[in-house]
């Protein structure tokens, strides 16, 4: 039998195409296993794949896929049977005190803040022989309930209602509370617009620190006095700029993987005298109303998108109203003029990063799936249960796009007169 090593055309556009049911097997053939980055290309190159989970991209950022196709192919079908086998670990006394502040939008672990506590374990955990602990702070309510799973190993949970609302000068009094009691060997913030990037500022001048912001990527480097070395955009994003690592950082989306292998106590711990009674020169006057319809697409957090498989289109209008959606379509629906040109999402589009994307009646073209892979939660609305976005979505609801949208809405209706008739009474 001949040595030579012949290629196969058909494999490798297989290889190439990660929708492809054969996809993985031909990746295991290729490339050695079933999560393989490498494969040989139809010119003989080494080709790798840029969305793989850690891929250091050529820029030096570390790229991870966030639109769930991949993880959703290698995952095993859920089941009763299936077993979980993360490692519980409990650090009773642990050797110094890692503090987050995450951002918790919405009442949850965002993207961000999971990638954060990933870099919170990375510093804690660096020395096995004398761990450290993540702690976590949580200003108000939440509807968070896997904080283990995210890599939490204490939980101060502050629910004062002098703490709702914007409140910076009251929140940074409370951390140098954490900072006097605990003494943190690190404060990790989220550098966001949310909320994390002004509280980790405000944080740092409090305590004298000289903050790292914009960090991207932490590295273990002996020579510096902290054991950590940080690496932080600059020059309006331009430019990198290297440091050692100070006690207060504030890093973007991204900076780490976040935890998937272990779970951890998240004990709920309190504060012995937490600074609350801070005369705060700010007010919060409260949220003002704003019509969802003139929301950009790349700023909303909920979006109600329609495709080629929606037939009434009055029906949603009214839905998007009644949900208080900002308003989204695929390139079909536009090109036919149902919706405006501004309103289409996609490659071709507008790229979102919204907290719900609820797709009706599209079938998710691959422009369109890169236009919504920053999108935290997507729902599918849509008769086909093997369409590429059923593939992507977080939840697929199957069936006639008016019918559900109809009963969406009368649900909705239905609860928010409940509600009203419960306060009338009371």
């Amino acid at each position: 039998m001949s040595d030579i090593l012949r290629r196969d055309p058909r494999k490798e556009w297989v290889a190439r195409n990660r929708l492809h049911p054969q996809h993985l097997s031909v990746m295991a053939e290729l490339g050695g296993g079933a999560k393989a980055t490498e494969w040989m290309g139809p010119n003989g190159v080494m080709r790798r794949d840029p969305r793989a989970v850690g891929f250091l991209g050529p820029s030096g950022i570390r790229r991870i896929d966030r639109s769930g196709v991949q993880q959703a192919a290698q995952a095993p079908a859920h089941s009763a049977a299936t077993k979980d086998t993360r490692q519980n670990v409990t650090i009773d006394a642990p050797a110094f005190i890692v503090a987050v502040v995450p951002d918790m939008s919405g009442g949850r672990l965002s993207a961000h803040d999971r990638d954060l506590l990933g870099l919170a374990r990375q510093l804690a955990d660096a020395d096995p022989a004398s761990p450290g602990a993540v702690l976590a702070v949580v200003f108000g309510e939440h509807k968070e309930s896997a904080f283990g799973e995210a890599g939490i190993d204490r939980l101060l949970h502050l629910e004062d209602e002098r703490l709702a609302g914007y409140t910076p000068e009251r929140r940074v009094a409370v951390l140098q509370s954490v900072e006097r009691e605990l003494d943190p060997r690190f404060w990790l913030l989220p550098d966001s617009v949310i909320g994390g990037g002004e509280l980790g500022r405000r944080l740092a001048a409090r305590l004298g620190e000289r903050p790292a912001t914009q960090v991207w990527q932490v590295e273990a480097d002996a020579q510096s006095a902290t054991g950590w070395r940080a690496t932080a955009r600059a020059g309006a994003g331009r430019q990198d700029v290297q440091r050692a690592l100070p006690r207060v950082v504030l890093a973007l989306a991204e900076c780490a993987d976040p935890v998937s292998e272990t779970r951890h106590a998240a004990e709920a711990i309190t504060l012995a005298q937490p600074s609350l009674d801070v005369l705060g020169r700010i007010e919060d006057l409260g949220e003002v109303a704003v019509d969802p319809a003139g929301v950009s697409l790349a700023e909303a957090e909920f979006i109600l998108s329609a495709g080629n498989g929606v037939k009434d289109w009055d029906g949603y209008h009214h839905a998007a109203e009644v949900l208080g959606a900002t308003k989204g379509a695929s390139r079909v629906a536009v090109d036919d003029g149902f919706m405006p040109r501004d309103r289409q999402v996609g490659a071709t589009g507008t790229w979102v990063c919204a907290k719900v994307y609820v797709a009706v009646g599209i079938s998710g073209a691959i422009q369109h799936l890169q236009g919504i892979q920053s999108c935290e939660k997507v729902v599918a609305i849509n008769l086909d249960p093997g369409c590429d976005m059923a593939k992507r979505a977080d939840l697929t609801v199957i069936g006639d796009a008016s019918a559900v949208l109809a009963a969406l809405v009368a649900r909705v209706e239905q609860y928010r007169l409940e509600q009203q008739e419960n306060r009338d009474a009371a």
